[in-house]
């Protein structure tokens, strides 16, 4: 019998995986961008255009760190900011604009790894033409996470040298 109540109960979570995944499944972008769903819409006092973050690790006191998937509709960028303890992104699918302060626009592709010095003013976003995610971790947010700054212009989106 108590092997019949413990197949019960593995089948009950099965299914509780299966619905949970089923669900998580519906908000996703189309093609390779779905590693995770879209997520909610981004500030738009942050952003330009449609932009979604997805949650992925919550800021805590032992580690320190925070991470979500974030998504780009194409064109759609993030304002000028900096990260007082620097920023990793993760590009999962499409094509990214990064540029720093003073510097050129750089394209990034899926597989591609962007390291955001500390204290740095930068903006990152999705190319004209194409929907971008990436993963962003940012690291020791004891020192803070991120300090937004001006609108990208489409001027400067625009500047890209080929």
């Amino acid at each position: 019998m108590k092997t019949f109540g413990l197949l019960i109960a593995l089948v009950w979570l099965f299914s509780l995986n299966s619905n949970a995944q089923q669900s998580a499944n519906t908000d996703k972008t189309a093609g390779q961008y779905d590693l995770y769903p879209k997520g909610k819409p981004a500030p738009a006092e942050n952003f330009t255009g449609s932009v979604w973050v997805w949650p992925l690790v919550a800021n805590d006191s032992v580690f320190h760190f925070v991470s979500g998937s974030v998504t780009f509709a194409p064109g759609a960028r993030s304002h000028w900011h900096a990260h007082p303890a620097g920023q990793i992104l993760y590009i999962t699918g499409g094509t990214c604009y990064y540029q720093e302060k003073g510097g050129t626009i750089q394209v990034f592709h899926k597989g591609d790894v962007i390291k955001c010095p500390p204290n740095i003013d930068h903006w990152h976003g999705a190319s004209p033409a194409d929907t971008m995610t990436h993963i962003a971790l940012n690291p020791n947010t004891q020192n803070g996470i991120v300090v937004w700054k001006q609108e990208v212009t489409d001027k400067e989106y625009r500047a890209l040298k080929r």
